[in-house]
């Protein structure tokens, strides 16, 4: 007994300001991750960090709105990591990677995420949406990297842009769905969704049909592309006629 105290006074170090700080923001993820933020207290995050109060407020005197907007701000940078992926490969797989993280990130702060794109929240502020904002142009950003043309003229940006509000609703109603259907195979259909969109713009958008020639070049028979192209290519028999009449007229 005598000897294990010393051992454990050497264990015991006073964590830094940033250690603390840390330590609170952590423990502040994990509660706004599943609960709406004002379903949160400061006793709440002072519990699961395993200590009081008061200290809580040391780091944050602001209380839990300043708490709330630091916790949103590591999150959106979390978040936006999610879009970053090496510019090598088919873009399709690229995407799919890109995608497969968002995915799991949204999984993992389920009800936090909705309350956040939902609004709403008591603890909404301009500071909190302009958060979200960026978090949204930032993407679109990634987005357009990927595609070869972070200079994008006004209609492809606006198709990237429509795109990621759609990515962001197809979340909120895949989480209000339990999740279902499976991720992987939501995935694919974002990536189809993606596709679809580029497609149409291309038809009356020089630069998206340039940019839709260079991506195809590189996507392959075995990727999303190919495979989604194997499926649509059947369909295409059903509007014969309407090309028929396009052309008479």
């Amino acid at each position: 007994m005598t000897s294990s105290a010393p051992e454990t006074q050497r264990a015991y170090r006073r964590l830094s300001v940033e250690e603390r700080r840390g330590q609170l923001l952590r423990a502040a993820l994990t509660l706004f991750a599943h609960r709406a933020p004002e379903d949160v207290s400061l006793d709440d995050v002072a519990e699961t960090a395993g200590v009081s109060r008061p200290l809580v407020y040391r780091y944050f005197p602001g209380g839990k709105q300043q708490l709330y907007e630091a916790a949103l701000r590591s999150s959106a940078d979390a978040l936006v990591l999610c879009f970053a992926e090496p510019p090598t490969g088919p873009p399709s797989e690229r995407l799919g990677r890109v995608l497969d993280r968002y995915l799991d990130f949204v999984g993992k702060h389920d009800a936090g995420f909705s309350a956040l794109l939902r609004g709403g929240s008591v603890a909404e502020t301009s500071r909190t949406s302009a958060i979200v904002d960026e978090v949204r142009r930032a993407a679109a950003e990634q987005i357009l990297v990927h595609l070869g043309v972070p200079g994008s003229g006004p209609r492809l940006r606006l198709m990237v842009r429509t795109w990621i509000a759609a990515v962001e609703a197809a979340s909120l109603i895949w989480l209000d769905e339990d999740k279902h259907p499976s991720a992987g195979e939501l995935r694919g259909w974002l990536i189809g969704h993606l596709v679809a969109l580029l497609t149409a713009t291309a038809a009356t958008d020089e630069e998206t049909a340039h940019v839709v020639r260079e991506l195809l070049a590189l996507e392959t028979p075995a990727g999303p592309v190919g495979t989604l192209a194997r499926r649509v290519l059947p369909l295409t028999g059903y509007a014969g006629h309407l090309l028929r009449d396009g052309f008479a007229g």
